[in-house]
């Protein structure tokens, strides 16, 4: 999706506390950016204009969150977005980092001793030509990466798309990089498998009609 420049985008994210334009620097130390850093971590791989993202980590104080794209004009969008739940809810921004990455590049950014405990993959782009789809978020040479610095023990990655192909190909990828699909569906409104916090992606493909489908796996515990 294109989204036309936003001149003031990059002189907020620079004066916004929460975001990180280079975060190779933070690489196996994340967990010590957060207040309390014995918080569970959650990632957001393609966080838009962060109306999924803010919502998300307002409502679960409990939790460590990171949001991570690469368009700064997405990043700026989503970083009013941030500020304007967290202010409506009158809390700080303590327990959300903002960051700028392409996640093809993940294993730069984070490594084993960051431990994260579940990623967030939502309508990512589907990459339906042939020798796109190696660029895929859920591709089995990304799964691969996530591997590297999701928990060990539960870490989880939790899926939407509007796309079949993508979703039909995705669950082979999962299965063949050796996570378990704990739950699955094809009609996610009407099979609420994961807390119905929704994207803005999601309200549109939802009101033409197109259900969502959408899935959990898990590491295989060794």
């Amino acid at each position: 999706m294109r989204i036309r420049r936003r001149k003031w985008a990059k002189q907020e994210l620079e004066e916004a506390s929460f975001y990180i334009d280079d975060p190779t620097e933070y690489k196996g130390k994340w967990k010590n950016l957060f207040k309390n850093e014995d918080r569970p971590l959650y990632l957001e791989l393609g966080c838009g204009k962060g109306n999924f993202i803010s919502n998300l980590a307002s409502s679960h104080l409990e939790n460590n969150y990171i949001a991570a794209d690469m368009i700064e004009a997405m990043l700026g969008l989503s970083k009013r977005n941030i500020e304007n739940v967290y202010n409506d809810k009158k809390l700080s921004i303590d327990n959300l980092f903002l960051i700028r990455m392409n996640a093809e590049r993940i294993t730069d950014v984070f490594s084993l001793e960051d431990v994260v405990d579940r990623i967030y993959i939502n309508f990512c782009n589907p990459w339906p030509r042939g020798k796109h789809k190696k660029r895929r978020l859920t591709h089995i040479r990304q799964l691969e990466n996530y591997k590297t610095f999701l928990n060990k023990e539960s870490g989880e990655i939790f899926f939407k798309t509007d796309n079949d192909e993508l979703f039909e190909e995705s669950i082979k990828y999962f299965e063949d990089s050796g996570f378990e699909i704990t739950k699955k569906t094809y009609d996610l409104h009407n099979d609420m498998i994961f807390e119905d916090i929704r994207t803005e992606h999601e309200n549109m493909f939802s009101d033409e009609g197109i259900k969502i489908k959408a899935l959990i796996a898990k590491v295989k515990s060794l």
